[in-house]
């Protein structure tokens, strides 16, 4: 005859607690050595860890160059759109083929000071 309170016969039945707090959780023993690894694998995740964060690194160098090449392509479009207007305010005082003269003098020294 088999008592309600009688525990399964796979888990052991520790009963009540002497100091009564049966709430708190029942330490274990302690083990100092139960969480070293082998010196193989610790290399291993070091390695593992060195291969990630070159990873993220080529990622993060690869958004920074499309960063870069953006802001670059903004600073040739705003250059030459402020080459247009004044290139077109020049137009407004003089003849239109003196500025066209001038254009092209200008990108010819462009081309040997660059």
């Amino acid at each position: 005859m088999s008592s309600a309170g009688s525990a399964p016969s796979g888990a052991t039945a520790t009963g009540m607690r002497k100091n009564g707090k049966n709430w708190h959780v029942t330490k274990k023993a302690f083990r100092p050595t139960s969480g070293l690894t082998s010196y193989a694998k610790r290399q291993e995740t070091r390695k593992q860890q060195d291969a990630i964060k070159e990873h993220e690194k080529e990622l993060r160098d690869e958004k920074e160059a499309e960063r870069q090449a953006h802001i670059q392509r903004i600073k040739d479009r705003r250059a030459a759109k402020e080459e247009k207007e004044r290139y077109d305010k020049m137009a407004e005082k003089m003849h239109h083929k003196r500025v066209e003269r001038l254009k092209r003098r200008e990108k010819r020294n462009k081309l040997l000071n660059s």
